[in-house]
């Protein structure tokens, strides 16, 4: 199943004369409007490092080195290591298939110029920006993603599949969802996600709740779409909210194998907020897709308005606005 949500139409009339805009017809980025060109010039100075990347353990640095959406070009990856500390050096190398370290090590020792190095340095930094702030800047993603609402109608449509139910959250970040399926009745919650930064988020906001619900219901767990770390056949539903996509590092093939592998016969598996580039793949893999239609203004706000602007730009999200509310697409 997936889930989307959009503004109501009326159909009996012309939407211009009735003030409804189809979503499709006008974009508008968060702080559009905005005339001050050094306002945006600040907004989209990348704030990682390149010794920043020592924030990832073996693991996810594998994982980013050998998945074909996240990893920069041999080249661009060793010429950004020229004059990086030798431990970071020694990370990326050792992490590298072993077929590709000589290439690598022939680059890193290619006489280049530094303005060679930084332009190569800002293209390893912007491709890897989303994995960067999920691991080194957990909070500031936690900041944005707590600015955007949940339509309740999601959960209620999933309430009796959900209720006294096991569910995987896959991608679950700090635990938006996770929290989502438990006020709608699961009975227990698995809280699968990758970095280590969301993780203690969520682990937080759980000690916080000390005992009962929701806290006691769940479960969190580091791991990929690639890789569940759960038995066969152990959950009722299994879904993923505004992560899963269709490409090999963010679930693909791989990702949707193990969804099934851990979801009982008979189950669920719910994709929500899917991307739109992706909705013929989905749909071609058997999932049925579903809208629901918002009745009222469904609001954005976040604290920090410079930061999401700039995070919405570089996930190139598409926020669309009318008089019936927002729409978040991808």
């Amino acid at each position: 199943m997936l889930l989307d949500v959009s503004p109501a139409q009326d159909t009996s009339t012309n939407d211009a004369e009735a003030g409804h805009v189809p979503s499709q017809t006008f974009p508008r980025l968060i702080g559009e409007g905005r005339s001050d060109p050094a306002w945006g010039a600040e907004l989209f100075e990348n704030p990682f490092s390149i010794e920043d990347l020592l924030v990832f353990d073996d693991a996810a640095m594998q994982h980013m080195l050998s998945t074909e959406c996240l990893r920069p070009t041999l080249e661009d990856l060793a010429w950004s290591l020229h004059g990086a500390s030798k431990a970071l050096v020694e990370s990326i190398r050792d992490n590298l298939p072993l077929q590709e370290r000589t290439q690598f090590e022939t680059e890193l020792s290619r006489p280049i110029s530094r303005d060679q190095v930084e332009a190569a340095r800002r293209r390893v930094l912007d491709g890897l920006f989303w994995e960067l702030t999920y691991w080194k800047t957990p909070e500031l993603y936690e900041e944005l993603t707590e600015g955007e609402q949940v339509h309740p109608g999601i959960f209620q449509r999933l309430e009796p599949d959900l209720r006294g139910k096991t569910v995987l959250d896959a991608g679950a970040g700090s635990g938006r969802a996770s929290f989502e399926c438990v006020r709608h009745g699961a009975g227990l919650v698995y809280a699968v996600e990758p970095s280590p930064g969301l993780l203690r988020i969520l682990e937080r906001k759980l000690a916080s709740l000390l005992t009962g619900p929701p806290g006691s219901r769940i479960v969190p767990y580091q791991g990929r779409f690639d890789h569940i770390p759960l038995e066969d056949n152990c959950v009722d539903v299994s879904l993923s909210c505004s992560a899963f996509t269709a490409e090999p590092g963010q679930g693909g093939e791989v990702g949707l194998a193990e969804l099934k592998r851990v979801t009982r016969p008979g189950g669920k598996i719910v994709v929500i907020w899917p991307r739109r580039e992706d909705y013929d793949w989905l749909v071609g893999h058997g999932f049925q897709y579903v809208v629901l239609i918002t009745l009222g203004l469904l609001s954005v706000e976040w604290q920090n308005e410079k930061f999401v602007f700039c995070l919405s730009e570089r996930k190139k999200t598409n926020v669309f606005r009318s008089d019936t509310g927002t729409k978040k697409l991808g």
